[in-house]
């Protein structure tokens, strides 16, 4: 079996973290529809462009995917799966925030 060191588990949440963020950013650059980005003004709150959500979105899945491939994230090793998931509820708790950007 193959050694995991603590970077894995690092990249494994961070690619949860990032693959999630990249589903919201599509469905709405696809959809054609504005949608927040790190870009909009201000930051977080604004709304970006359905093209910009889409290159936002096609960033977030390559870097996504390179960290899920650093992680070694395989059936075989639990402890990785669960830190991978971990990332994607973390980014369900921080996307609470923009919950209220309607609201605002």
């Amino acid at each position: 079996m193959e050694t995991i060191l603590w970077y894995h588990y690092l990249a494994a949440f961070f690619a949860g973290m990032i693959l999630t963020n990249a589903i919201p950013h599509l469905v709405h650059g696809l959809s054609g529809d504005k949608f927040p980005t790190p870009f909009s003004k201000p930051p977080g709150k604004g709304l970006s462009s359905p093209l910009l959500n889409t290159l936002w979105a096609c960033f977030n899945l390559a870097i996504g995917y390179i960290l899920f491939n650093t992680s070694k994230l395989t059936s075989n090793h639990t402890l990785l799966v669960i830190t991978f998931f971990a990332g994607i509820l973390a980014t369900g708790m921080i996307s609470l925030n923009f919950s209220k950007k309607d609201k605002e």
